[in-house]
This record gives C-alpha cells, structure tokens and sequence, in this order.
C-alpha cells in the first residue's frame, strides 16, 4: 500500500551497514516499526476523497493517493512556452460561429502536422463556420525537437505550448493546460472539436452534423466507451492502490470529439477544485461527471478506423483513426474532387433552363 506523509531517504551507505546478520536484524526491526508507525498514520488520518454517482456506479477520487502517486500532475502550474492569446480575437459578433480544431501533437511529429496544415486543419470558412486550428504540445527534451518546433513558429505560428515534458501521463495536463487557455482566451468559441494529429477529420461531414444534430450545445459528442475496464497492466495501467475500483465513468474517446462553449465552460470549473488523473481520457470523464453533462455517442467518430478503405466510408464519417498518413492526403483529395464535381453538377442543373417541345413535336414560336 502506497502512503504518502513520508517517503524514507536512506543515507549512503546504510544498507551496506545491514549486511551482517546482527545488523540486518536491527535494520529489519526499526523498518517494521516505521512501516507500522507510517501504516497507522495513513489509516487514522482524515482523507479527502470525491464521490461522484451516475446513474448506475459510484466512483471515489483520493486527493491524498492522487497526490502521492502523481505529485507532478497536481501541482503543475500551466506556463506557456508558445502562446496563442489573439487566435480567437477579432470574431465579428453576429457572423459566423467559430469551430476550434484543438490537435494534441508531440515535437517530433513534424511530419504530420505539415500534412493536417495542407488538408483538414485550415483556418478558413466550412459549413456556416469560421474554422481556425492549434496544435497542442509541450515540450521534448530532445534538442532536434526542439529545434523543428521553433522553425514551424517562427514561420507558421499555429502552436501553443506548455513547458511540462511530453508523457502518457503528461497528456491530462494538455487536457487541464487546454481548457484554462480557452476560459482566458477563446470564451468566442462556439465549439471545440479535440483530436490527436494522426486523425482524418471530414470537416465538412462535421460542420454538417453540427447543422443537424438536435439539441447539439447540450452534449459532448464522440464515440462514447461506457464503463470502460481498468487494466493493470501496460501502457494504460494504473496502480491497484491508486484506484481500486474495476471499472471508469463513460467517456468520449480520445479518437475526435467535440464540446460546446457552455461544457468546456463548465469542464474549466470542475478542473479547478478535480485532481488531476493520469490518464486523459478517463481524467475527461471525471471532469464530466463532476459538472453532470452528458455525452452523445456518434459511430462515425471511427476510433477503430474504417470498416472498408473505400471512399464512401470516408465521405459519411466524421472522423477516422488508424490510417496512415500518405492515405489521409489521399482522401483527402479525392473528396475535394468529389465534392467539386457535386457542386458543378448543381451548378449545371440550375443554370440550365426547361426545353419546352410542343405536342407535335416542334419547337414554340418565340
């Protein structure tokens, strides 16, 4: 069991001092008394613990565990290396509503921003929406990284960074860093849509579904995983001690979802006084259920990529994971050549004026 008022720092050379068996002895003796010493503190002492029920589980949050086992993900505090503060400023009030594309990326993925720059993450107009993108990261310690990132903001200026160290565990601070620069920077933000960098994102299909979704501000909407298993074991495991329980509130998964300005109003609220868990998805979901929203569950955010690699699929989907980045160009491209040939049969149609034939077959005199 993990306890966290005290953490022994042996001196140098003390379990040298233990090799004898008289020794050892003695070390074994006084290392009882501390754990049971230390083990008797953890238990009496008060906890401050979060309850939290839907409407089928109740989930607890140990501030004291979260504190012991995360130390760097409580405290942070969010400093901006690269900041974005004017990238929502000058929104014409009345005109078109704006829909942020939020990417979480990582220093070294140079690559694939340069390829979203030149297909799905423009700023420009789509849908009835004013789009503008920003890529979320923090910071590598590898100098080539480091190096890539300051090339792409002295000569695009489409980053916001933090300076915390990119992490798997690090990414729920992109999460807590994100919605404390939207409260102070981009309240004009109709909608968020939140995604990774290695994502095909259909902006027209989404600016559509946000047209015709009934009810759309009041939910955050993506491919919904309901009471999601804890593992332990892996890359997404947490500590047995950490967490006991078998099972996380629902979330929207981290495949591209979508939010409206009063949830990630609200989201910012609950982050404030929430710990902060160790995994993003799941430190959402708590957030979420801190504030009571609910969630809408789309199936074309394709988290688990597409049924059939064919353009159809890409056309009616949302969003698509587990596609390689020369495909994304590929479709991409491919749906601008459809949609152009679409619009210009409309076009014809419209332009073109009824034949009127009489009924003998010849043409009316003008």
């Amino acid at each position: 069991m993990a306890l966290g008022w005290w953490k022994p720092q042996w001196p140098t050379g003390s379990f040298l001092y233990c090799r004898n068996q008289r020794s050892f002895r003695i070390c074994l003796l006084v290392s009882g008394v501390a754990i049971l010493l230390y083990a008797f503190h953890y238990y009496l002492k008060p906890h401050r613990s979060i309850s939290f029920t839907d409407a089928n589980l109740t989930f607890v949050l140990d501030w004291d565990l979260h504190e012991y086992f995360y130390p760097q993900l409580q405290h942070y505090q969010c400093r901006e290396l690269v900041s974005q503060d004017g990238l929502c400023q000058g929104e014409i009030p009345g005109g078109r509503p704006l829909l942020l594309l939020a990417i979480k990326s990582h220093p070294a993925s140079n690559s694939r921003r340069a390829i979203l720059r030149h297909t799905w993450a423009q700023s420009r107009e789509a849908g009835g929406f004013q789009l503008k993108y920003v890529f979320l990261m923090a910071i590598s310690p590898d100098a080539r990284h480091a190096n890539l990132v300051q090339q792409e903001t002295d000569a695009i200026g489409d980053i916001l960074m933090w300076d915390f160290v990119e992490s798997h565990h690090n990414l729920s601070l992109k999460e807590r860093c994100f919605l404390q620069w939207l409260h102070q920077h981009c309240q004009q933000a109709a909608y968020v849509f939140k995604g990774d960098d290695d994502l095909f994102v259909n902006i027209e299909a989404l600016t559509e579904y946000l047209n015709q979704t009934p009810s759309v501000s009041e939910f955050i909407h993506g491919y919904i995983q309901y009471y999601s298993k804890v593992v332990r074991q892996g890359k997404y495991a947490v500590p047995l001690d950490f967490y006991p329980m078998r099972w996380y509130p629902n979330f929207a998964s981290g495949g591209g979802f979508i939010m409206s300005r009063s949830s990630f109003s609200k989201l910012y609220k609950a982050s404030l006084w929430l710990p902060v868990f160790p995994l993003d998805d799941v430190y959402l979901a708590f957030l979420a259920l801190a504030t009571g929203l609910e969630y809408w569950h789309e199936e074309r955010f394709r988290v688990w990529g597409p049924p059939e690699d064919i353009l159809e699929v890409y056309q009616d989907s949302l969003t698509v994971h587990g596609i390689s980045m020369d495909r994304i160009q590929e479709v991409w491209k491919q749906l601008q050549i459809s949609r152009k040939q679409s619009q210009d049969s409309i076009k014809l149609s419209t332009q073109s004026e009824p034949l009127v034939v009489c009924s003998d077959g010849s043409m009316p005199e003008v």
